[in-house]
């Protein structure tokens, strides 16, 4: 059995396919397993740390906003287009998979669309509660469109052979244990607040993060782990020095470009402030975990906001809007709810109860019926 499996750009898109690869792996040991995406993309770092083949393609997305660098980014992401068509063709001869997973994102276009044409039956795994552009495209052509959100079927073409599945998580983040995980960080008993803005990072985050951990220090009664994505590292560093933050002598503030080992930490939290994106919601729900969401305006549809208001309104997490976002908003909220504890189990506990468990075993299901077809 060979699986080809395509997706990437951001972490919301990488992780679900490394979940269903793993899966995969767990039950056939045999079973070839490739990788195709971006090699500057952050897919090929993650792949191959997973211990997965990786083969990679030269594509790129386009950028929405009108404006001279991006229409040059653009004309380079339209001439990308064939290469990487021509490229994915030669990926596919080589290996010969004998079924196809789209997990989303510019890099998994070319590459599951090319497979259709060569008569490999392709699925593919729409994570958010709005399609992306490039599902749309995929989904007249696949064997079964996999949805971790009913709203999103009513946003693609009824004809589809649509399934409900949730979200696909890694081992991981399921089985990672809360206390194993806080003696592993040498945590006591003070809560510990988890923060990032996403793989990519986010600035407005980073901004009024660096506040928080400035009361936090000041404070002395919270431990913090905060990822700024590897384009805000430097300046946010820059912004602790200017608050008078001593990073090396305060093991209870850690700081990172990006958070590898987030199950653990993740286990290990007692409340998370993140964006709102569908693998990062996914995870706090099977997690059991509060948090303050703050959604990315910067998203097709204001997907974000609806995935947050979907746990907002089941007392489920609290939500700061990024207009309102200040350091001292943030600051209040995280306040009232680490001095809670008996709310923030509440929270927590409402999470959970959305969670979706089982969609490895709803995903594997499907892709071995449209193998065995």
């Amino acid at each position: 059995m060979k699986i080809l499996l395509a997706g990437g750009g951001t972490a919301g898109h990488i992780n679900p396919a490394l979940a269903i690869a793993q899966y995969i792996r767990d039950r056939h040991p045999d079973a070839g397993i490739l990788f195709v995406g971006n090699e500057q993309g952050m897919e090929k770092r993650l792949v191959e740390k997973a211990g997965f083949n990786f083969a990679p393609i030269d594509v790129r997305g386009f950028r929405r906003k009108i404006n001279f660098e991006n229409i040059k980014h653009n004309v380079g992401a339209f001439r990308r287009m064939f290469t990487s068509s021509m490229q994915s063709e030669k990926i596919i001869k080589d290996f010969k998979p004998d079924i196809a997973i789209g997990t989303g994102g510019y890099v998994s276009g070319p590459v599951i669309r090319k497979c259709a044409k060569m008569g490999i039956p392709t699925v593919i795994h729409e994570q958010n509660a709005f399609p992306g552009v490039t599902t749309k495209m995929l989904s007249k052509d696949a064997k079964c469109v996999m949805l971790a959100v009913a709203d999103a079927k009513k946003h693609l073409d009824p004809k589809c052979h649509i399934e409900i599945t949730g979200n696909p998580l890694r081992r991981e983040i399921l089985s990672a244990d809360r206390m194993q995980s806080r003696q592993e960080l040498s945590i006591d008993s003070r809560p510990l607040v988890l923060s990032f803005g996403g793989s990519l990072g986010a600035d407005r985050i980073n901004k009024a993060v660096a506040e928080l951990l400035a009361w936090s220090y000041r404070e002395g009664n919270i431990y913090n782990i905060h990822g700024t994505g590897k384009s805000g590292y430097v300046s946010f560093i820059k912004q602790l020095e200017a608050l008078n933050i001593p990073l090396g002598q305060d093991t209870r503030i850690w700081v990172r470009d990006y958070i590898d080992d987030m199950p653990r930490c993740l286990a290990a939290a007692d409340l998370v402030i993140s964006r709102a994106g569908a693998i990062s919601i996914s995870e706090l729900q099977a997690q059991g975990k509060a948090s303050i969401l703050i959604p990315s305006p910067n998203v097709a549809e204001n997907h974000q906001y609806h995935n947050a208001m979907a746990l907002v309104k089941k007392n489920a997490a609290v939500m700061i809007e990024e207009n309102d976002l200040t350091g001292a908003n943030l600051i209040k909220m995280v306040k009232e709810l680490t001095s809670d504890r008996k709310k923030l189990i509440e929270i927590g506990n409402n999470a959970k109860n959305m969670a979706i468990l089982d969609s490895r075993e709803r995903i594997y299901a499907i892709i071995m019926k449209v193998l065995n077809k």
